[in-house]
């Protein structure tokens, strides 16, 4: 399924046009039909269209068809263990299987995981471009209500610094920005470029991933060195790996994304270290259409550790193939009354699925 951006998405690893995900649909013999979807970020997590397919077809489904819902905790046990890695095929599963689980409910997903909150407020990806297009982008996010700025950097050194600088300068004081920088500094280039933008008075709320998702101790060397708040993406897809984080104290706050962990079974326990340890949480997105935004939509209103949200995916889509669910408003996202996760394909379209 092939969506077309407003504008191109670019970042200090990629370039993209359209959002090309992987439908997944699982019924159930009761006439329940959960819907998920997994986007390929090759350069993130090493997932292509070709081995989502053909993990869910050739070894997902296998293990999975003829189990019942009731027995969720097999289900999931089942799905993690079908094969090894490919995290964003098992996400797609998994949210369709939670989609299935909260319809059987007759609940909304998030107050089925335990949440009260209505509303989720998300930031807006400024791409990587040239600073006067930057500028223009960031000042077009105000007009549209935007409030939180996600600035793409990691390119261009020192230039990164003053880029950011320009637009602060451009936006005033009242928003909040996020600079996010894509693994494209060394630990020692990181801490240059945030200390010159705390010295030009950027005022950062934080700096996502400045090093190389492996280089944990250059991420902890940043961390000790700046003022900043750092946030952990890339690095952490599992528990282990937050737990490793959040021991070393390599980063302060943590970065989840379904695509990362496998979907929310496992989101869900990365939540709850965090809140034992006292980590904010942000709860992110790859390049993603309303659907498997939508689940991570209800995971950020089901849980107070997360407080922060990155789930600009739909707003940066010309085009919407789905109906129902959370409504995308601008910042806002309202949580719907419709059980499961909400969303319904459009009867009209058409597109290639990975259904069993």
């Amino acid at each position: 399924m092939a969506i077309p951006l407003k504008r191109p998405f670019k970042t200090a690893l990629r370039v993209a046009e359209a959002i090309e995900d992987i439908l997944v649909r699982v019924e159930t013999d009761a006439g329940l039909t959960g819907l998920g979807e997994a986007g390929p970020t090759a350069v993130i997590t090493g997932d292509t269209k070709q081995s989502i397919q053909g993990a869910i077809e050739d070894f997902i489904a296998p293990a999975l068809i003829g189990r019942e819902l009731e027995d969720f905790d097999g289900l999931m046990e089942a799905l993690h263990c079908a094969l090894l890695k490919n995290h964003s095929a098992k996400a797609a599963v998994d949210m369709a299987l939670y989609d299935l689980l909260a319809q059987s409910y007759g609940v909304p997903l998030y107050q089925w995981l335990g949440g009260r909150k209505k509303r989720v407020i998300t930031d807006i990806t400024i791409s990587l471009n040239e600073t006067p297009e930057m500028v223009a982008d960031s000042l077009d996010a105000l007009c549209d209500s935007f409030s939180i700025l996600k600035i793409k950097v990691g390119k261009d050194g020192l230039d990164d610094a003053k880029r950011v600088a320009e637009i602060r300068k451009a936006i005033g004081p009242g928003a909040e920005l996020r600079v996010d920088a894509n693994q494209g500094w060394t630990p020692k280039e990181s801490v240059r470029n945030i200390r010159a933008m705390e010295d030009m008075g950027c005022d950062i709320a934080l700096v996502e991933q400045p090093v190389p998702a492996h280089d944990l101790a250059g991420l902890r060397f940043v961390t000790a060195s700046v003022l900043t708040p750092i946030l952990a993406d890339e690095s952490i897809f599992s528990l282990l790996d937050a737990e490793e984080v959040i021991r070393t104290r390599a980063a302060d706050c943590i970065n989840i994304k379904l695509m990362k962990t496998g979907g929310i079974y496992q989101a869900l326990k990365i939540c709850g270290l965090a809140e034992s340890h006292g980590v904010a949480c942000m709860m992110g997105c790859m390049l993603e259409s309303r659907l498997s935004v939508s689940a991570a939509a209800h995971l950020a209103a089901a849980k107070g550790i997360i407080s922060m949200a990155d789930l600009d995916g739909p707003s940066l889509c010309a085009a919407d193939p789905y109906e129902g669910g959370p409504v995308f408003r601008g910042p806002d996202i309202f949580m719907p009354e419709e059980p499961g996760i909400g969303i319904k394909l459009k009867p009209d379209l058409s597109f290639k699925e990975a259904s069993f």
